[in-house]
């Protein structure tokens, strides 16, 4: 007997098929969910085999599974061949079970390929152990987009997600950037829950019928942020009222919004205004100091990284804007990759000799 439709199932399938939308990689079908609630393997075989494939990542959660089941009722609707690819970070004993749980999961919802892939963790990582797992991770996302030719890869961060990622960039100081939080489609990484809470998930998965896995690294407070969701963000809820995850991560669009108009502007004047210079590349100083900070710090870290293919931190910025408006007759500053200089009117990005 078929699970019926009920509000947090439909949520889900609703988000999944505006992500697919949204990057148009499938000839859509206008399909929408219905009364019934499971999809039947013949519906992902019956799609022909040059329809775009996008993999699930499951790990087994409960935010993954319900992404994986949603995808699965959604994608051939859309026009997508749906997939999985299950990461087994070998941190905990049983974890090659987990991962083979995960698989055999998969393959009941009707996804094909489904690939399992073990990745080594380096437990002394200066990153940090969480850092260490997520670059392991994405670099099997790209092995597996490789060898199955997938187009994308469906991860299930939540709202949830959005709004402890916001909360942990403005604890450090990381500037716009981080506060921007996950965007929808980065590269080839898509993450249609984004506007879905982490209970919705896990109704989704109960009224599936569907077994989630609790993973017990979500409960460790040693990880900063199993501390924001934990602890954190329940008392900003209980002592603002609720709401405060959705205006983070209202937050987060918003200023992804801005960052995208400023780094359009960024393009556009840095055509108009960067000449090539022996070794490397200038900006006039009369350009920079007529424009607002916010967008002669974009034109600087834009030019180093396009001539460079370095990346300027913070300060690093704010130095060679010295050189525009705070100028004193100070001498080059040794950046990653280059020098800049102020020469003539310029400043100058020249590559070490």
């Amino acid at each position: 007997m078929r699970p019926r439709l009920t509000p947090a199932i439909a949520d889900v399938r609703r988000a999944v098929r505006g992500a697919l939308a949204a990057v148009d990689g499938g000839p859509s079908r206008g399909g929408s969910a219905t009364a019934t609630s499971t999809i039947a393997a013949t519906d992902v075989a019956s799609l022909p085999a040059s329809a775009p494939l996008a993999l699930v990542a499951l790990s087994g959660g409960a935010d993954s599974l319900a992404l994986a089941a949603g995808a699965a009722f959604e994608g051939p609707r859309a026009g997508w061949r749906i997939g999985a690819i299950v990461v087994d970070h070998g941190l905990q004993e049983d974890s090659a079970r987990q991962a083979e749980r995960a698989a055999s999961q998969a393959r009941e919802l009707g996804l094909a390929p489904v690939l399992v892939e073990r990745v080594s963790v380096a437990p002394g990582d200066p990153a940090g152990p969480e850092a260490a797992a997520r670059n392991a991770r994405y670099q099997a996302f790209d092995r597996a987009l490789e060898a199955s030719g997938a187009e994308f890869v469906l991860v299930a961060h939540t709202l949830d997600d959005q709004a402890e990622t916001v909360l942990l960039g403005l604890a450090r100081g990381s500037g716009a950037a981080s506060l921007q939080g996950m965007a929808l489609v980065t590269g080839r990484v898509l993450r249609p829950l984004l506007g879905i809470r982490r209970a919705t998930t896990r109704q989704s998965c109960l009224d599936l019928g569907l077994t989630p896995w609790d993973d017990p690294h979500n409960l460790d407070p040693s990880y900063a942020r199993v501390r924001v969701r934990q602890r954190i963000l329940p008392v900003l809820e209980e002592e603002l009222g609720p709401g405060v995850a959705e205006a983070l991560a209202r937050t987060a669009e918003q200023l992804r919004e801005d960052a995208s108009a400023l780094d359009a502007m960024a393009d556009e004047v840095a055509e108009d205004l960067a000449e090539h210079a022996e070794a490397g590349i200038s900006l006039p100083v009369a350009a920079l100091e007529a424009n607002p900070p916010a967008l002669r710090h974009r034109l600087i870290r834009l030019v180093v990284s396009a001539e460079f293919g370095r990346s300027l931190t913070r300060q690093q910025t704010l130095e060679v804007a010295r050189l525009v408006t705070d100028w004193h007759g100070q001498g080059p500053i040794d950046l990653p990759g280059c020098t800049a200089s102020r020469v003539d009117g310029r400043i100058v990005f020249s590559a070490r000799g």
